[in-house]
């Protein structure tokens, strides 16, 4: 959520910028591409290198490589003291091979599914994949590209598993679980690492399994495990009902539309009555454009694969007569839904409700609804000054003086834990239409001090009340004070959301609107 990594601009901003940006995005992978493939960052985690020092390690000169590690500082990866350079925090944790953490391997073959890239063209001409492997690559050839995958997926899967977990935190989980397209396993070994009373089935083809079992032998998760070699298409020779967990982690979009139900039918059959399922996914509902381009990505380096929506997803959840969840959106890129045959099971899950509100907020049609500490919205006393000096709406409905104070608004900031920032698009009506309908959620939800402020003065009415004999407003109901009238500095607030916003130069510029949903 937010914008786009490294990237200054986004849509709404200065145009041509933006498209610059994009046009250049490859510099930032392949400069990352690069080092990885290096190992500049195993050269630099002890002590650091000076240029010459490094260059003398790769047997490169130094001119090159200079600017090389000056690019790599300019994007975060490593900084210079002096005239050594060393590691930054992100890059020690995740980019050296020795660390629990590290993410090299799922960063190569991401560069590996760049080369598919190239062919957008003709695929989008052929209506789909023309790169497909070679047939005749051979036993070991073919084993060497599955373990690379394999090491890919579990560098990810690692952390994933980490953001899954919580949700069961406190439940005492034992019996069996069954692991559908497990590839490295991480998935199913977190559990196994978190609770001792279960043991797992992991289903995928021989291949993978030969290199899975591998690293549950490491982890010494062996003794709990026993392995399916399967093709998920193919009936699952597993117990029906006999599984109290059933995990489906990055499965749906590898699948096409006619072949989801089906999978999502076994799974069900595969569910004890009081089992759970969780599904593990990319949706576009969490992350619109890491889903597109994920599914531009399917369409070119996969058969079938494509991303789904999870209304969909949880509507063929239903034929197969399971209860659902909302769609519980990570902090990464991916999203959960839980499923089971008994509701009151989905009521034991550790879901924290404000996570489950974001969700049903967001489908409302938020382009952005983010949860913000409380200490980051900033009140001004000058913005009131913009109220009455330079706009005509200045003592007008709940317009400054007729809004909240500054120090009204601190006061009232007191009483409040949680804040959600949303963000829209005009018609400022609907908006604020919008805004309404997610604090009436909110309060729904149980959190009944819900109130929300909107950036700009009140449009809700065709024909606004001022103007009558008293001026008093006939919509009190439905009518809320504005950020900036109430004292909130709305671009400093936002900014420090990690969101853009610019003025506006041109009347044709694409217009952002925000509103401050404070919850309790």
């Amino acid at each position: 959520m937010g914008s786009t990594p490294f990237f200054r601009h986004s849509p709404q901003d200065v145009g041509p910028q933006y498209l610059e940006d994009l046009a250049t995005g490859y510099w930032f992978s392949e400069a990352l591409f690069t080092a990885v493939e290096l190992e500049v960052f195993t050269l630099l985690e002890s002590e650091g290198m000076t240029t010459d020092e490094m260059a003398g390690a790769l047997f490169m000169p130094v001119s090159g490589l200079e600017r090389f590690l000056q690019a790599l500082g300019a994007i975060g990866l490593v900084v210079c003291n002096g005239e050594r350079y060393y590691n930054t925090k992100l890059a020690s944790d995740y980019l050296v091979p020795s660390k629990s953490q590290y993410q090299g391997d799922s960063i190569l073959w991401r560069k590996g599914l760049s080369l598919g890239w190239q062919d957008l063209t003709e695929c989008l001409k052929a209506g789909g994949r023309v790169n497909f492997p070679v047939e005749e690559e051979g036993p070991e050839r073919f084993a060497r590209r599955i373990r690379k995958y394999i090491n890919a997926m579990d560098n990810i899967a690692k952390t994933k598993v980490a953001e899954i977990l919580p949700f069961f935190e406190g439940l005492e989980l034992k019996g069996e679980i069954l692991d559908i397209g497990t590839g490295s396993g991480a998935i199913a070994g977190g559990f196994l690492e978190s609770f001792p009373s279960l043991s797992a089935t992991l289903v995928d083809i021989q291949e993978v399994l030969n290199y899975t079992r591998e690293l549950m032998d490491k982890k010494g998760l062996g003794e709990r495990v026993s392995y399916l070699p399967s093709n998920i298409l193919e009936p699952w020779s597993v117990t029906k009902e006999g599984f109290n967990l059933v995990i489906l982690s990055n499965i749906i979009h590898a699948y096409s539309e006619e072949e989801i139900p089906l999978i999502l039918d076994r799974a069900a059959n595969c569910l004890k009555s009081e089992g759970l399922l969780v599904i593990h996914d990319f949706f576009p509902e969490h992350f619109s454009a890491k889903a597109a381009l994920l599914d531009l990505n399917m369409f070119i380096n996969t058969y079938n694969g494509r991303i789904f929506s999870g209304t969909w997803v949880k509507e063929q959840l239903a034929m197969s007569k399971l209860y659902t969840t909302e769609l519980i959106p990570l902090a990464t890129d991916t999203a959960l839904i839980f499923a089971a045959k008994d509701k009151k099971k989905l009521a034991s899950l550790r879901l924290d409700e404000r996570t489950r509100l974001i969700a049903r907020i967001k489908a409302m049609g938020f382009g952005e609804v983010l949860p913000i500490d409380k200490e980051s919205i900033h009140v001004a006393d000058w913005t009131d000054l913009r109220c009455q000096y330079g706009c005509d709406r200045y003592g007008q409905g709940h317009c400054p003086p007729n809004s909240p104070t500054p120090q009204k608004t601190r006061d009232v900031l007191q009483d409040f834990s949680h804040a959600l920032l949303l963000e829209g698009e005009p018609p400022g009506n609907v908006f604020q239409s919008r805004v309404l309908d997610a604090e009436r959620e909110a309060f729904l939800s149980g959190f009944h001090k819900a109130f929300a402020y909107w950036a700009g003065p009140c449009v809700l009415c065709a024909t606004c009340a001022v103007g009558a004999t008293d001026g008093t407003c006939r919509n009190t109901r439905d009518a809320r004070p504005s950020m900036e009238g109430a004292g909130i500095d709305v671009y400093e607030t936002i900014r420090r959301a990690g969101l853009n916003l610019r003025i506006l130069r041109d009347k044709g510029d694409y217009v952002k609107y925000f509103a401050l949903l404070l919850l309790e």
